[in-house]
């Protein structure tokens, strides 16, 4: 039977943190038993001969313990982008729901815009009438009352009154001499 050991000892063997050999479990690379131990067998077929030199086992565990920082380092980095990326979609999204409500508020207003033109001809049509009753050509003739001379309909301007400018449009100010 092959010798079992616990994941410190197996640590320490090969100058490995723990930290690492529970890496290695989680990621399938070891096998624990129901033990909670690691065969020896598992450990070589990993990490091959254990080195008997301290100083090379000291410099592995230091390059080992580098590489779980930079792991965790990419693991934080990887958190950050989901939540970025979350925030993003819920961004998009709300997005969205204010494009659709401001769409629908337009339809709206196109539909209140469209719904008087059904009525528009009943209203020319009033117009119309109206026209043809204060078309001057059209009333008919003042009684004579003898009061008045039918030639002389216009009401006298007093002397001293000035007469009304001749109101002008805004471009003949300019190509227009004064007067």
């Amino acid at each position: 039977m092959m010798k079992k050991l616990s994941v410190s000892e197996l640590a320490k063997l090969y100058g490995y943190s723990r930290q690492a050999i529970y890496a290695h479990i989680n990621k399938g690379n070891l096998s624990k038993g129901s033990d909670g131990l690691i065969d020896f067998s598992e450990a070589l077929r990993v990490f091959g001969e254990p080195q008997k030199n301290n100083s090379t086992v000291n410099q592995s565990q230091s390059t080992n313990s580098q590489n779980l920082t930079e792991v965790d380092l990419l693991k934080r980095q990887v958190d950050i982008l989901e939540k970025q990326l979350n925030q993003a979609v819920q961004r998009e999204n709300q997005s969205l729901e204010r494009e659709s409500f401001y769409q629908e508020q337009i339809e709206a207003m196109q539909r209140l815009l469209e719904a008087p033109k059904a009525n528009m001809t009943t209203f020319t049509d009033q117009k119309s009438n109206q026209d043809i009753a204060t078309d001057p050509r059209l009333e008919p003739e003042p009684n004579y009352d003898g009061l008045t001379t039918l030639e002389n309909k216009r009401i006298p301007v007093p002397e001293q009154a000035e007469p009304e400018p001749v109101k002008r449009g805004f471009l003949s100010r300019f190509f227009l001499p004064n007067g």
